[in-house]
């Protein structure tokens, strides 16, 4: 059984952090949401592994 990471597990968080806002800069919300959309999307179908993106669901639905 795969199991989702919840650990730590990015290199230099903050700079991640200051990217993925610098992404946002500049547009709409709608633009900002479809950005948010279609990198949630990819970041699925890298893991691709249906059990451990059930996991994320879960987790994202009950914090």
């Amino acid at each position: 059984m795969s199991t989702l990471n919840t650990e730590p597990n990015i290199p230099r968080p903050d700079d991640f952090y200051a990217r993925l806002l610098a992404v946002h800069d500049g547009k709409s919300k709608a633009e900002s949401d479809a950005v948010n959309a279609r990198l949630v999307l990819i970041l699925c179908n890298h893991i691709g592994d249906p059990e451990v993106l059930n996991q994320a669901l879960e987790l994202a639905a009950n914090p």
